[in-house]
């Protein structure tokens, strides 16, 4: 299977990564809301605990939202998204000495490995939007850390924001291709990508 062909594959099941995004930045607004109204403990154990249910129930909302073919035992990009589900947690033992020393850089410096952990998206889903996501987790977990760290909840509200928005944009930008390769082939839009092998962008 050609690179462009897994990456398409890859867009089709997982909505451009809308599902996964959705879970994660509901999510941070979470923790963010027991961050304000509970505890920096409970906030921290909601996010790091829910991290390890992000893709059971990733995959339980894209079976909920249609029956989508699983990815081809050709499809080399799979591998890749294994190893890319792997790069956050094995990062996170790093908090601990961060959090240790200023409490309220856990959200930053988590935001920061989140958004390194996005980049190879671009290539796992051929969708260069995950650049600029990787780029505003960053960035902006470099400029709260720097210049808000009087406060420990903004990261996660800013995360939790910022991940639910690429979720939509992603899920616009599939669709939007879903419905021009339907039109281009007379197939409707909707059933285009349940269609075990359906060329769809």
């Amino acid at each position: 299977m050609k690179i462009a062909d897994a990456q398409e594959e890859l867009r089709t099941r997982f909505v451009g990564g809308f599902y996964g995004q959705l879970v994660s930045g509901v999510l941070w607004l979470v923790s963010a809301s027991l961050a304000v109204w509970s505890s920096p403990r409970a906030a921290i154990a909601a996010l790091v605990v829910g991290g390890f249910l992000i893709f059971p129930l990733t995959e339980l909302l894209v079976r909920l939202g249609g029956e989508r073919a699983a990815l081809s035992p050709t499809n080399s990009l799979r591998h890749l998204g294994m190893q890319v589900a792997f790069v956050l947690p094995l990062s996170m033992p790093l908090l601990f000495p961060v959090s240790l020393y200023r409490l309220n850089w856990f959200y930053p410096a988590l935001m920061i490995l989140l958004g390194a952990h996005y980049l190879p998206f671009v290539t796992l889903y051929g969708m260069r939007m995950f650049a600029a996501l990787a780029a505003l987790l960053v960035g902006g977990g470099v400029v709260i850390a720097l210049n808000w760290s009087g406060s420990f909840s903004i990261g996660a509200w800013f995360t939790g924001a910022t991940l639910l928005v690429f979720a939509g944009v992603g899920k616009t930008v599939v669709e939007r291709q879903w419905r021009v390769r339907a039109a281009q082939q007379g197939v409707a839009a909707d059933a285009a990508p349940r269609r075990r092998g359906t060329p769809v962008p």
